[in-house]
Order: structure tokens, then sequence, then C-alpha cells
């Protein structure tokens, strides 16, 4: 009986030790597939760096690709320039005709250049044109919360870069979205 007493006490006394060890095993592995995989993003650079760029990163991290955060270069030349669309106030499609919805738009574009920017304006009511057909097709909850406005500007952007082409529009920013 007191062998079997202090066996249920070794016992309990290892049972937090084994854990403890566990936790730190775990840990451990933890540490090292997180390390593994940070060291062959690093060290692999050639298709990762592409696919960087192509989302506006550089080498340097956070802030030093040298930018100054403003979408300027160090050099003071300006890279980034928006072109303003007119408001624009569209019907949404409802099922409802006698309680009619609307959405009123200010909406900017992003492009690389001011090059680009003298480019777009001419094509402007192509633009305003696909806009505005895409609008009227939607329906309220189409652009519900903030999932809907995502997916709306995913929208414009594809549409805006058919409308300008060859030219090309980095983002549509919204400015202003009333939906009533």
């Amino acid at each position: 009986m007191a062998d079997q007493d202090t066996e249920e006490g070794a016992a309990k006394k290892a049972a937090p030790k084994s854990k403890k060890k566990l936790l730190i095993i775990g840990a451990a592995a933890a540490l090292a597939i997180l390390g593994g995989a940070g060291g062959y993003f690093a060290l692999s650079g050639g298709e990762h760096a592409e696919a960087a760029a192509e989302h506006g990163e550089e080498k340097g991290g956070h802030g030093e690709s040298g930018k100054d955060g403003h979408g300027k270069d160090a050099a003071g030349k300006g890279a980034k320039a928006y072109v303003d669309l007119p408001e624009m106030t569209v019907n949404l499609a409802t099922v409802d005709r006698e309680k009619q919805r609307y959405v009123r738009l200010n909406v900017a574009l992003e492009v690389d250049k001011a090059e680009m920017a003298d480019a777009i304006k001419p094509m402007m009511p192509r633009v305003l044109d696909s806009f505005q057909t895409h609008l009227r097709e939607l329906r309220p909850d189409d652009i519900r919360g903030s999932s809907g406005a995502y997916r709306l500007k995913e929208e414009l952007l594809r549409r805006v870069n058919v409308a300008v082409a060859p030219a090309k529009v980095d983002a549509v920013l919204f400015k202003d979205m009333v939906v009533q």
C-alpha cells in the first residue's frame, strides 16, 4: 500500500514536468517550422521577390523602398497621381419599384505617373459609362458592408482597366460612398 502511495505521488510530480517538456518541445518545433519557412522565403528571392514587386513592395521592407510614404521618390518626384471622377448617383436594382434605392459615389483613380493620368482623362466617358452600367445592376445587398465595398472596388478596377487599355490604373479609391 505504501508503495502505491509513493508511486502515485511520483506520477503526479512527473505529470507537470512532462507537460512542461511537451510545451517546450512544441514551442521549439513551432519556432523551427516558422524559422524554416521564413528562411525559405528570405533565401529564395527570385519568384517571391517578383511577386512582392508586383504588389508594390520593394527590398528594404516597410517604408525603406526609396519612397517617403506619400507616393514620392526620395528625390522629390511625384510617383503616384490621382484622377478624380465626377460624383455619380445611380439607381440600384430593386425588386420593389415603389421603394427606389440609390448609391452615390465619389471615386479617385490611382496611377503610377502623371503622364498616365493625362492619358486616362480623354477616356473618362468610357470609364463613367462602364461604372454606371455596372452599378445599375447591383442590389443594395451587393454593396453592403466592407466585403461588398471591396468586391465593388475590385470590379470597378477591372472595368476601368478594360476601358483605358493600354493605360493602367493601380487602384480605385472610394472618397465617399452612400447607399440610400
